[in-house]
């Protein structure tokens, strides 16, 4: 039996203990809402997928940043 589904629960459990739930989120889109100011010109495709890595976002809450950041219109 392998040990790898055991060591990723207790993972998430670690993160879930130092990042409260829905935290990491809230400052991906802070972070984000920054970067747009400070360089518009940057794709957005690349800012979200470094705000994946950056605040260790699951593939989940990255998908949800992804879906409605990009819903957002420009210049609002």
């Amino acid at each position: 039996m392998s040990s790898a589904p055991r060591v990723i629960e207790m993972a998430d459990r670690v993160r879930e203990d130092l990042v409260p739930h829905g935290e990491a989120l809230r400052q991906a889109v802070r972070w984000l809402s920054s970067q747009r100011l400070e360089n518009e010109k940057r794709p957005l495709q690349e800012l979200l997928a470094e705000a994946a890595l950056r605040f260790d976002l699951s593939p989940l809450e990255a998908e949800f940043l992804r879906t409605n950041w990009s819903s957002v219109r420009e210049g609002d």
